[in-house]
């Protein structure tokens, strides 16, 4: 059906961050849009966009995605409430002594936490941290912002729960957390490293070369709290590790915080980013409406031969793909796309974990390359004026570099192991 093709082509405009005049649409906007447009039309029926059919393969939207991003958002948000975040940061501040040691410590903090919390979340929590740390150090406020939002996106390719892309190939690909965990690890490591030493080396010239003693006020923590939530996040991590469901082991940890925490839950579900459910929500019916009636696979078919030839060829090929057309449409969408190519290719396994690597990596490239980097610079608005060429100065060489590590130790870990 041309018109389930039209409908996806005219929802990716306002997916790539175009605008049309007579629509003044955002991307969960021209998502929703989209999706309405799909059922209206008779492109999708009500009864699969709620997955009413027994047969799992005529259901629109990933419910088991959607809860796993619920789960893990309210956790992040109780870890917020007691302060967990603004003591990670305090203890860093607290232990750099040079603008530099600053500058390492906020790139691996970011990337260490969004490799088990969704890496948008800790931007969110880390930004204002950083802002008021730099400018009472009086230090440039750029570098310290690239850090958070480049050392999230880096570090969160290291697990499933890292960011909303990977939990979307964890419901596709069926991998278990642990094998995927210790395939990724070390591109994750490896890619964060590369953007600590990349900012220090881009940005030499602009950090003083002085010792400093920042003083931030110890936050108020809620010890109960917080040892409540760590406990409980523990547990799901360890849930994930023994193969149970992802999505219910987070869900259930989030009711279980929620139910002994003696707090309303109105606070922490005030946190959640249900828009951003909302647009996962809506993409999964747009995506699934390409897919029924194969216009993915024509898709898949006009780039097919960018992948011919053995193994190695048809992986690199598949990797400039992802990296290429996670900038021109987003993401998640081209995830949500390329999830039903990966099963095509001569080493699936392999597939999966090039699509993670790839797919987020993207997203150091351009400042509208990842949700992460707009809630960075969107909060730093008035202090730091980010522009598209600005960013892209930085990104670019950053993102080919990690890319380029992140794949080469992907191959070695695959032709080892």
């Amino acid at each position: 059906m041309v018109l389930a093709l039209a409908i996806f082509v005219f929802t990716y405009i306002f997916i790539a961050g175009a605008r049309l005049p007579f629509l003044k649409l955002d991307r969960p906007g021209g998502a929703l849009l989209g999706a309405v447009l799909m059922v209206v039309c008779g492109v999708v029926t009500p009864a699969e966009v709620f997955n009413h059919s027994e047969d799992p393969a005529r259901h629109a939207i990933d419910a088991d995605t959607i809860v796993l991003l619920l789960g893990m958002m309210l956790l992040a948000a109780y870890l917020s409430q007691a302060a967990f975040f603004r003591t990670a940061g305090a203890w860093a501040v607290r232990r750099a002594r040079t603008p530099q040691v600053l500058l390492v410590a906020v790139t691996f903090i970011s990337g260490a936490l969004s490799a088990f919390l969704v890496n948008d979340t800790v931007c969110l929590m880390l930004t204002p941290l950083v802002l008021a740390t730099v400018e009472e150090a009086k230090l440039p406020p750029v570098p310290y912002l690239l850090a958070v939002c480049m050392g999230s996106n880096s570090g969160s390719v290291a697990t499933f729960t890292g960011n909303p892309q990977n939990m979307l190939i964890q419901g596709a690909s069926g991998l278990p957390y642990s094998t995927f965990a210790a395939y990724m690890a070390l591109p994750a490591i490896l890619s964060t490293a590369i953007v600590a030493g990349a900012l220090l080396f881009l940005f030499r010239y602009d950090l003083p070369v002085f010792r400093f003693e920042p003083r931030p006020p110890p936050p108020p923590v809620d010890r109960g709290l917080l040892a409540l939530t760590m406990v409980v996040l523990a547990g799901v991590v360890g849930a994930f590790f023994l193969g149970l469901p992802m999505s219910w082991s987070a869900l259930a940890g989030a009711a279980c915080v929620m139910a002994l925490s003696r707090r309303e839950p109105r606070e922490a579900l005030d946190r959640v980013d249900w828009v951003l459910l909302l647009f996962f929500s809506s993409l999964f019916v747009v995506v699934y409406g390409v897919n029924k009636h194969g216009w993915a696979e024509e898709i898949r078919l006009l780039f097919a031969p960018m992948m011919q030839g053995p193994a190695w060829k048809e992986t690199l090929g598949f990797a400039g793909l992802t990296l290429v057309a996670s900038n021109l449409f987003s993401n998640v969408p081209f995830v949500m796309l390329a999830r039903s190519w990966v099963p095509t290719l001569q080493n699936v396994e392999l597939g999966w974990h090039v699509l993670a690597l790839g797919s987020t990596l993207a997203g150091n490239l351009t400042l509208v390359g990842s949700v992460a980097n707009l809630i960075v610079f969107e909060a730093a608005r008035g202090k730091v004026n980010m522009t598209f060429m600005n960013y892209l100065r930085v990104g670019l060489p950053v993102t080919l570099i990690s890319f380029v590590a992140g794949l080469a130790v992907l191959l070695a870990e695959h032709a080892l192991f």
